[in-house]
């Protein structure tokens, strides 16, 4: 440590942790610009100073990186361990070369692929980190068990032997009432139950098998877990395999799912879309005092009754933390004031703010003086303001429960024209909309049109049809899981 820093230390100028700290480095200029230039207290705090130190370096005892390469082979490439006096030289310090650690995990990561392409599968691709999201978009073959040999089949009685041990063990503890809390046994028999599962489970893998034909097709993922190990998911289909591979007869491929199909309308249009469902519904809302209410407590009853409706699992129209979604709407459709739902939501909302107190702190003493008529009104748009049906996607949602319920038409509140639909699809979209508004003679002469033209003709067509686009028409709710006792009577 730096001398001056020793004696601002034997002064109680700082405490242990930051001058341990502080000696992550021997460079005596930086833990002095560290401590004496820091212009807030709070930079001097040990995480902080830790950070400005170690900086773009990686911390030993949480790296999945070093886990997996270990910190022998990475120091007898050259790599250097930054450790302080007071640290565990085996599980504790900072890696300095980051792009050394990095290039090591690529070339064991590529041995552990070149294992599986000896394997036989078609291809093998290598993640330091598994994304949920990719690997959901392809498709699995089932494998199949092959026989247990005798020596197996005595591994396989003492791994299950081990496992109901283990649980059992950990159950007891949790069951022992009386016992006065016990962390660092809770978690010996918490790691110990893991590892016995996980022993079985690397058992089962061992004994999968899949044929010549599904690896011909098929290939494997290899990603780092948390603690470093690699793990291989094999007998992964590329979404753009899956036909070819139902067609051929490929083993197991009927049992994979079939490709997303494309969504007929994007993310941008569903947005504005929906933009609009939402303001046809705040405004059919607003109108009906006796729905709101209704509303608002189909929400808070299961709040309030928790214990009856333990199991529900719902998605909700309104959202009772009151935040106003109408800004929101208008993010999402340009087009949107000129809509007939918004200029009338506009113009009840310039009607409540008119007569609304202009200090909040007059607002409750003026809603008490006020008739049930001016409360049930008001209560009625502000909660049909909470609606919030904007979507990236044109399927099910919540707000078609209201929709339903208030019998919405929502051709009343929406026309196709060009700024509204035409100018956000393609023009095979155009002449399919005129072919079901009006007939397949009429789309026709769409074809020969340019996109611009088809579109502003189609508008003109279009004007008295009453036609909606899909994601306004249906009326499809989301699935609701709230029958407890079903459930019990399916598991059983």
């Amino acid at each position: 440590m730096s001398p001056r820093l020793i004696d601002v230390f034997r002064e109680d100028g700082m405490t242990l942790e930051q001058i341990r700290t502080l000696a992550l480095t021997d460079d005596h200029e930086l833990q002095e610009r560290l401590w004496f230039d820091a212009a807030q207290a709070w930079q001097r705090n040990p995480a902080q100073l830790r950070d400005a130190i170690t900086n773009s370096e990686i911390d030993v005892s949480d790296s999945n990186l070093v886990a997996f390469v270990t910190l022998d082979a990475y120091e007898a490439a050259g790599g250097h361990i930054r450790r302080d006096l007071f640290s565990d030289e085996q599980n504790a310090g900072y890696v300095t070369d980051a792009e050394l650690l990095h290039r090591l995990v690529a070339e064991k990561l590529v041995s552990v692929a070149q294992t599986l392409r000896n394997e036989g599968w078609s291809w093998v691709e290598t993640r330091v980190r598994r994304d949920f999201s990719e690997i959901a978009r392809f498709g699995r073959l089932p494998s199949a068990s092959r026989e247990y040999t005798k020596k197996e089949k005595t591994e396989l009685r003492a791994l299950k032997k081990a496992s109901e041990q283990a649980a059992a063990e950990l159950n007891a503890y949790y069951d022992a009432e009386d016992e006065a809390e016990d962390d660092a046994r809770r978690d010996t028999l918490e790691t110990a139950a893991d590892a016995a599962s996980q022993a079985l489970h690397d058992f089962a893998e061992r004994l999968e098998i899949w044929s010549d034909d599904q690896k011909a097709r098929a290939g494997a993922f290899v990603t780092l877990d948390h603690d470093g190990k690699a793990v291989i998911e094999r007998g992964l289909v590329k979404p753009e395999d899956r036909a070819s591979m139902n067609r051929e007869g490929v083993t197991g491929a009927d049992e994979l799912p079939a490709p997303p199909e494309k969504p007929l309308h994007g993310k941008d249009l569903s947005r504005r879309l929906t933009a609009h469902r939402t303001a046809a519904l705040q405004i059919e809302l607003a109108r009906n005092p006796v729905a709101a209410l209704a509303v608002l407590m189909h929400r808070l009853i299961q709040v309030v009754f928790d214990d009856r409706y333990v199991c529900a699992c719902d998605q909700h129209a309104a959202d009772v933390r009151a935040t106003c979604s109408l800004k929101r709407l208008l993010q999402a459709a340009d087009d949107m004031e000129a809509s007939a739902a918004w200029k009338e939501i506009s113009a009840e909302r310039e009607k409540w703010a008119a007569l609304l107190p202009k200090r909040f702190s007059d607002v409750l003493p003026w809603l008490m003086a006020q008739s049930e008529g001016v409360l049930s009104n008001l209560f009625a748009f502000c909660v049909a303001a909470t609606v919030n049906g904007v979507s990236e996607s044109d399927g099910a949602h919540p707000v078609n429960a209201l929709i339903n319920l208030l019998n919405v038409d929502m051709a009343q509140y929406w026309t196709p024209t060009r700024t509204s639909y035409l100018n956000h699809v393609s023009k095979a979209r155009i002449v399919d909309v005129v072919a079901q508004a009006l007939s397949p003679e009429a789309a026709a002469a769409l074809e020969k049109l340019k996109k611009d033209a088809a579109a502003e003709t189609a508008e003109r067509l279009l004007t008295e049809t009453r036609w909606l686009p899909e994601v306004l028409v249906s009326r499809e709710t989301p699935v609701v899981w709230d029958d407890y006792e079903d459930e019990e009577e399916e598991d059983a």
